[in-house]
């Protein structure tokens, strides 16, 4: 299976409402949002983040499961969740209707890569040059 890396930085933040979410259309190439009867979830680039949230984590960075997943397949995000758990490296996934996609924190993010190379998956897509 092949992994994309996604070579932007990421935020998870809480916002207050969905006005918040104005400006990310002209701004983001990619966002997540996720509303629920207890709050309102925005995952984006950092570089995107609304002005006004009530909480925010930065410093994520992501891959994709590259392909489109049928809803049939079982247990691959949780295949790749056990590898990094082995690894003491923790998750914030992602599902959309095609892929899943897996944030990871950027200072593990090389080392998450390198354990799912290990466990066999193909990891694709340039390394950002830091």
């Amino acid at each position: 299976m092949k992994l994309k890396r996604i070579t932007a930085d990421f935020t998870v933040c809480k916002l207050k409402g969905p006005q918040d979410l104005a400006s990310l259309n002209e701004k983001s190439g990619f966002w997540f949002m996720g509303k629920t009867d207890e709050e309102l979830s925005l995952v984006c680039e950092t570089k995107s983040v609304p002005e006004h949230t009530l909480e925010r984590e930065d410093g994520f960075q992501a891959f994709r499961i590259e392909g489109v997943l049928d809803f049939s397949l079982i247990g691959i995000l949780s295949k790749i969740s056990a590898v990094l758990a082995d690894h003491g490296i923790g998750i914030f996934a992602i599902s959309t209707f095609q892929t899943d996609y897996i944030l990871v924190k950027k200072t593990q993010y090389e080392n998450a890569l390198e354990e799912l190379s290990k466990a066999g998956y193909t990891i694709i897509g340039d390394r950002e040059e830091v």
